[in-house]
């Protein structure tokens, strides 16, 4: 069986999740109170409907409880945000996604249930600050406060070295859980994996450590 979404709320945000999901063959039900929004998406999603996600009555007769993760992007409108969480928490939903306008919001939101939430315009000003100040960084992922996951062009100073010679996990707290070259991946790299100019490394690590790394070894 198909896997099942339901997407609340087909703004920009929402309407890219449900369009990327769509073109996964996932199965999705786009939900939006504008009719313009519900029109553009219906030859898109599986489903789309337009509905008060703020109505518990709404929400049931769309049996929502029945699929296993439900995104709520709703924009601007924070009351609805957090009223539409909460309705799906007590409904028993799965996993629940949310999109925070803000910290605030944010701390609501977890504190009523919703399972992971995300901040498109800070997390994509954090990623493109990383690009935009290091040539070598190809994509950068924030795991946590703490720990990042970035895509790192290898450069000239690494070149016909190992991970083993380069001491990357001792000397920088970092480790590299893949090298991709050309077409061709490998997954857990041994510490005699050679590095050539041009490789692209994926690292995980603190957020000063890969910033030493990358100002040491990737210029």
């Amino acid at each position: 069986m198909k896997r099942q979404y339901a997407v609340i709320g087909l703004g920009r945000f929402g309407g890219s999740i449900c369009r990327a999901l769509s073109d996964q063959g996932m199965e999705v039900l786009g939900i939006d109170m504008d009719e313009d929004r519900v029109n553009e998406y219906s030859s898109i999603a599986t489903h789309t409907v337009i509905a008060d996600s703020t109505d518990e009555g709404v929400l049931k007769n769309l049996g929502i409880r029945n699929f296993e993760h439900v995104i709520v992007a709703i924009g601007e409108n924070l009351q609805s945000s957090i009223l539409t969480t909460l309705i799906l928490k007590d409904m028993g939903v799965s996993k629940i996604t949310v999109k925070a306008q803000n910290d605030y919001h944010e701390r609501v939101l977890l504190k009523i249930g919703a399972d992971r939430i995300i901040h498109p315009e800070r997390d994509m000003g954090i990623r493109i600050a990383h690009q935009v100040v290091s040539r070598n960084v190809l994509d950068y992922l924030e795991l946590s406060d703490e720990y990042s996951i970035v895509e790192m062009a290898a450069g000239e100073k690494m070149s016909g070295k190992s991970l083993q010679e380069m001491n990357i996990r001792a000397k920088y707290g970092c480790n590299v859980v893949a090298v991709k070259r050309s077409n061709e991946v490998i997954v857990s790299p041994h510490a005699d994996q050679k590095v050539e100019e041009g490789d692209v490394l994926i690292v995980i690590g603190g957020e000063k450590d890969i910033s030493r790394l990358e100002k040491d070894l990737m210029a």
